[in-house]
């Protein structure tokens, strides 16, 4: 039953913070290609504190969300036709993004070095997916792509990942603090 207990509160946790990836997609700085957007720091949050499953488990479940037509992405757009278009390889990204993120906090401890080089990783793993699908789906060279898809994100890209180990840190100590999130998961900081 405890174990039970546990896996029904942690998909509730991963629920929540498909619901915040959702509400920082909305903030966004408007560029000629592809947005800034707050999703990236959203998708550093879901693996800084919730780890590798529950971390991928609520990155899946925004993407789902969106998938269906609920207005989740970026400028409150949703369907399927925003994961084939141009910046879809981004938001399939976030799901490989999350996994290998919180993997690596996994692996390693959850602290703020590791989180800021994992969530780093991630951004990188994001843009690299987003990237490729850009220059298919727009139709763009390689210099183009990274031209509009990938250089403008790196500065503001680590930003954010240092924001999302900062703030991702802080609430992970501050839940196992008050036995809301498992100790056994993964290791604590």
């Amino acid at each position: 039953m405890h174990a039970t207990n546990e896996r029904l509160k942690m998909s509730l946790y991963a629920a929540l913070m498909a619901g915040i990836t959702a509400i920082l997609a909305q903030l966004t700085i408007p560029l000629p290609l592809v947005p800034i957007t707050g999703q990236t720091l959203a998708i550093g949050l879901c693996a800084t504190i919730l780890g590798s499953r529950y971390g991928t488990l609520a990155v899946a479940l925004y993407v789902a969300m969106g998938a269906i037509g609920l207005p989740v992405f970026s400028e409150a757009k949703g369907g399927f036709s925003i994961l084939v278009g141009p910046t879809g390889g981004y938001i399939i990204g976030f799901i490989i993004s999350a996994y290998l993120t919180g993997l690596l906090l996994e692996k390693t401890r959850f602290s703020l070095a590791p989180a800021i080089a994992a969530n780093i990783i991630g951004m990188v793993i994001t843009l690299i997916f987003g990237a490729v699908q850009l220059k298919f789906a727009a139709g763009l060279t390689w210099d183009q792509a990274l031209s509009g898809g990938v250089y403008p994100f790196l500065v503001v890209g680590v930003i954010k990942a240092v924001l999302a180990s900062i703030l991702g840190i802080t609430i992970r100590k501050r839940l196992l603090a008050a036995k809301l999130l498992p100790v056994h998961e993964t290791k604590a900081a």
